[in-house]
């Protein structure tokens, strides 16, 4: 009989299928990266899915945010990003959490209640969080590292963070994570030099703010759930 996961079965088998119907994963941050990212675990039938994010829909998010669309402008990501999984399989629960996930506001998740946890952040205070509360609760990670400023999604891969090179902000989580006795996390990044951004004063954006592409975040996004996925099968 059809469902929506039937194609997916056809991959993995009935047992996997069960396997994802039954696991819950968190996904910290819904902009480009995380958005692709909860598109395609949603798409690939996980049973419950926590999705974490403060920020609302803006113009700029357009050009690469797979959430952003004229009827979600300006809504809440994390309630569009509901209403778009349910769409698309409405047997999910989903759990929204309208945050920012900092220091002062950690100590509202348990960790052990997830099978897996995304991390889509683009804060390196709030991504060393999550990986120390992940070792902690002894619950697998996953970290997106630099998407911004990069032309080429077929440079992406999926290693160790100790593994990783080119990318700053890669950089720096490895320094940190030594610091903090983090000695393994599995990271999604790409050792292609980021460009110079094009910078303009009349387009609103800080200088800071960096150049992105509709393709580099959504297949870093789309890797990240592929890890997930399989990684969640393989432990079935």
């Amino acid at each position: 009989m059809e469902s929506r996961f039937t194609r997916t079965e056809r991959v993995y088998g009935p047992d996997a299928v069960k396997k994802l119907a039954g696991s819950r994963v968190a996904v910290f941050g819904l902009g480009g990266v995380g958005g692709y990212a909860l598109e395609a675990l949603a798409r690939s039938g996980i049973g419950a899915l926590d999705l974490v994010d403060h920020d609302v829909v803006s113009l700029s998010n357009f050009n690469r945010q797979i959430l952003a669309t004229g009827r979600t402008l300006g809504s809440f990501k994390a309630d569009a990003a509901k209403e778009r999984v349910l769409d698309i399989n409405p047997d999910c629960l989903v759990t929204v959490h309208r945050t920012f996930f900092l220091p002062d506001t950690a100590g509202d998740w348990d960790f052990s209640h997830y099978d897996y946890i995304v991390d889509c952040v683009d804060t390196v205070t709030a991504k060393l969080l999550l990986a120390g509360m992940a070792k902690s609760a002894g619950v697998p990670i996953i970290s997106a590292m630099g998407t911004g400023n990069k032309k080429n999604p077929s440079l992406l891969r999926v290693s160790d963070l100790y593994e990783t090179s080119v990318c700053p902000l890669a950089r720096i989580m490895r320094k940190e994570c030594r610091r903090r006795g983090i000695d393994r996390l599995k990271v999604v990044w790409s050792p292609e030099e980021p460009v110079q951004p094009f910078t303009d004063p009349e387009d609103g954006l800080a200088p800071s703010i960096p150049g992105s592409t509709a393709f580099v975040p959504a297949v870093a996004g789309l890797l990240l759930a592929a890890e997930v996925v399989n990684d969640l099968i393989r432990e079935s």
